[in-house]
Formats: structure tokens, C-alpha cells, sequence
């Protein structure tokens, strides 16, 4: 199995694909100090380019994504009417094995957000 972690981002006000939403990585330490990893950007299909963490990269360990959806709904292609509740969504998960392919999707609207671990 392809060992990686991915992610993706879904504009459930539009029904499309969250195009060029920030998004950051980082590794979360056992006394709770915070590690930067990388920053991203998601594409046209509200993914991004390449896996966040790959083969050797992904280690096992807790981790946080943090999603910068108030400057994506603030951003001018999106309807100057919205004004976004949220600003930074952080999702920390843990990731157990590094021979596992572990995908963490957002779905968000100005006013709130899901997600869960998909495939």
C-alpha cells in the first residue's frame, strides 16, 4: 500500500470544489509544542498537488491540519454577501501507522464544517 496523507476541501454553499484555500501542516510534539511542516495551497479540484506526507515522511504521531477558511469565503470570487463564521478550522488526528493511506477531507460552508478520515 501507498503509505500518504492527503486532504481535500469541498464548498458545500457552492457544491464545488474549494479552489485556493491555504492550508498548514504541522506535527504535534508530546508536551504539545506545535512543529511546522509545509503550506499548501488547494487547486482547481480543492485538492492539493502532491501527498502532505509520504513513505518515509509519514511517521507515526498526532498531527493538526489547519484550513484558512475565513480568507477563502473572504476571498472576491466568492459572494461579497457571506460573512463567514469561521476563520481557521484546525483538525488534529492521529495517524497510527506509516504503511496506511490516511485522507482527512473538509466539507465547509461559511457557517460550519464536517469531515471524517476517507479513503
Amino acid at each position: 500500500m501507498d503509505s500518504k496523507l492527503t486532504t481535500h476541501v469541498l464548498d458545500l454553499s457552492k457544491g464545488l470544489p474549494a479552489k485556493g484555500m491555504k492550508i498548514e501542516l504541522w506535527a504535534i510534539e508530546e508536551q504539545g509544542d506545535h512543529s511546522f511542516i509545509k503550506e499548501v495551497c488547494t487547486n482547481k479540484d480543492g485538492r492539493v498537488d502532491d501527498p502532505l506526507l509520504q513513505g518515509d515522511d509519514l511517521k507515526p504521531g498526532e498531527y493538526e491540519l489547519v484550513f484558512y477558511v475565513g480568507e477563502y469565503f473572504n476571498d472576491g470570487a466568492n459572494d461579497p454577501n457571506i460573512r463567514p463564521f469561521l476563520n481557521k478550522v484546525p483538525l488534529r488526528f492521529g495517524i497510527r501507522s506509516n504503511e496506511e493511506h490516511y485522507h482527512v477531507p473538509l466539507l465547509v460552508a461559511p457557517g460550519g464544517y464536517s469531515t471524517y478520515r476517507g479513503s
